[in-house]
């Protein structure tokens, strides 16, 4: 089973037990939820049906921040004295999935037994 989650503007492909670093979350607690954009169960259904899937929910466990790798912006324009140098360093949050949760489907009602 797996679900495509939207996390910072992008989306994901996330199955129970995986770990991902996103864009920083700000004040996030403990835990996590999201609203899946499609899922994909056991058997291979896929839902995609948002009134299916706003019931649905994805639910991860905060395991800390990170910093990704640097990057070095250098502008620059010929023959005008124009040099600008820049660098950025994005801080991404790492997640474990911990349950795609589906919504139970009703029991079938039992026969009532007749009455002679």
């Amino acid at each position: 089973m797996y679900a495509i989650i939207r996390v910072g503007g992008k989306q994901a492909k996330v199955s129970p037990g995986d770990i991902i670093d996103v864009e920083r979350i700000r004040d996030a607690g403990d835990t996590v939820t999201y609203v899946p954009l499609l899922v994909v169960d056991e058997s291979g259904t896929s839902i995609t049906d948002r009134s299916k899937l706003s019931k649905m929910v994805v639910s991860a466990k905060v395991l800390g921040e990170s910093r990704g790798p640097k990057i070095d912006i250098f502008k620059y324009k010929n023959k005008t004295g124009y040099r600008r140098r820049q660098g950025h360093r994005q801080t991404y949050t790492t997640i474990e999935i911990t349950g795609i949760e589906l919504p139970k489907k009703k029991a079938a009602k039992a026969a009532d037994p007749e009455e002679d």
